[in-house]
């Protein structure tokens, strides 16, 4: 049941932001002009090694929900033994990944501040924040569930379904919200 209702609730997450690409792509046919001088002040390499950090940690939380269906909470071995690791420590690994991709947006941030884009400057800055920002605000969420799930790890004396389900809807999370920044990365970044 704990599967079903996070499918159905990240429906209801995939038409929220189904409504920001709408908003982002009305102002932009509105506004030709002012999104390609915009456009050309997004640093695209920075966005681009911030968005294979995000990717990337897609990859250390399915290595975790692997050892969560193995019932494995923690490493079997030594730390180097990436084989042998358990949920808590690709699930931490995954909170690292995430919390540098959220430092790098906040940089990215400042960056375009000193550019004077902001969100209240025009349109551009309203539409780039507002769907950027919402999404940060998601995976700053998915960072707390994964500091939860592994506190959960820690506190059950003994790791079972109920703490395994949990680590698996805890992915279905995250990989929606970097299979939403890819769609945010390549309508921003790669479209201009």
């Amino acid at each position: 049941m704990v599967s079903v209702g996070t499918v159905v609730w990240l429906s209801s997450e995939l038409m929220f932001f189904a409504g920001l690409f709408a908003m982002y792509f009305t102002l932009r046919s509105t506004t030709g002009g002012l999104w390609a001088e915009e456009t050309a002040k997004l640093n695209f390499p920075f966005a681009l090694v911030n968005t294979l950090v995000l990717v990337s940690s897609s990859f250390t939380c399915q290595m975790g929900v692997f050892a969560a269906e193995n019932l494995q909470p923690r490493r079997i071995g030594s730390r180097l033994h990436f084989s042998r690791w358990g949920m808590t420590e690709w699930f931490l690994l995954t909170f690292v990944l995430g919390a540098i991709f959220v430092a790098g947006q906040s940089t990215e941030y400042a960056m375009l501040t000193s550019e004077h884009i902001t969100l209240n400057a025009n349109a551009y800055g309203s539409a780039f924040y507002i769907t950027t920002g919402f999404h940060g605000l998601h995976v700053i969420g998915g960072l707390i569930a994964f500091l939860l799930i592994i506190g959960r790890a820690y506190a059950a004396k003994k790791f079972g379904h109920f703490e395994a389900t949990s680590a698996i809807v805890t992915s279905y999370y995250w990989h929606f919200v970097d299979v939403v920044w890819i769609g945010l990365f390549l309508v921003i970044y790669v479209l201009k």
